[in-house]
């Protein structure tokens, strides 16, 4: 089980996409455009888990060629969540976001809008035994995301 994943390829379309891809472009088009805000929804306090898509098929293929899934299943284990077990507030995330697009201008949220659960971290306690962590921090793997999008958004 994945947690939220983003990186390259990634949906960025404003009415469709997940968080952090959305604030990317949300914080990107305000740097173009010199807006002096950026609205982002909800209250900003719930928290969320992210991985880059490459260190989720690393973990994949890490997993597919170290662990026997015979050996799991007779332990009672039927899934291993995959994820960084680090989460943030959506407002750390919008300011590390503005962060690396170098947008100075002020955040706002949305309180009229959903803030979805107010926690979602996976225990990877089970990964963790397998040996496996995350290589790519979430600083760099934004500016990882954001790079590609610059080179390839339309």
């Amino acid at each position: 089980m994945p947690t939220n994943l983003y990186g390259p390829h990634d949906n960025f379309n404003l009415q469709t996409s997940h968080v952090l891809p959305a604030l990317i472009r949300k914080f990107h088009e305000a740097k173009i455009k010199n807006e002096p805000t950026v609205t982002v929804w909800g209250t900003g306090t719930v928290y969320r888990e992210f991985l880059h898509v490459q260190d989720m098929a690393n973990a994949c293929v890490e997993l597919l060629a170290s662990v026997n899934a015979k050996d799991i299943y007779n332990q009672g284990i039927t899934h291993i969540n995959i994820g960084t077990g680090k989460d943030l507030t959506i407002t750390d995330l919008a300011n590390l976001v503005a962060e690396i697009v170098q947008y100075s201008g002020e955040t706002i949220y949305d309180e009229s809008k959903p803030n979805g659960a107010y926690k979602k971290l996976l225990d990877v306690t089970r990964l963790h035994k397998f040996g496996w962590h995350e290589k790519i921090s979430l600083r760099e793997g934004i500016k990882l995301t954001y790079q590609w999008f610059l080179e390839n958004y339309k």
